[in-house]
């Protein structure tokens, strides 16, 4: 299955330890996504569809409200290089 260029830069950050934390409102609902490297930087975050695309492919997850992981299928959906640890 190819993923497009977006889904490829988003993975390669989260099989390095990377992190996508949910931002809310007072209300709950959802405003954003902050996608952070394993140094603890930001990184530009992704949008919505992207974010949903990465849900219904199955290669993030999140577990007890925790910030959203790669799982083991987003790790073979991302190409290697020689940066990924």
């Amino acid at each position: 299955m190819d993923i497009s260029r977006s889904e490829q830069r988003v993975l390669h950050a989260l099989a390095q330890g990377g992190t996508i934390a949910v931002l809310r409102d007072a209300e709950g609902r959802i405003i954003g996504y902050e996608l952070i490297n394993r140094e603890g930087w930001r990184m530009p975050a992704p949008d919505q569809l992207l974010f949903r695309k990465l849900k219904a492919k199955k290669a993030i997850k999140s577990s007890g409200g925790r910030p959203y992981r790669i799982t083991r299928r987003g790790l073979e959906l991302v190409r290697s290089q020689v940066d990924n640890r």
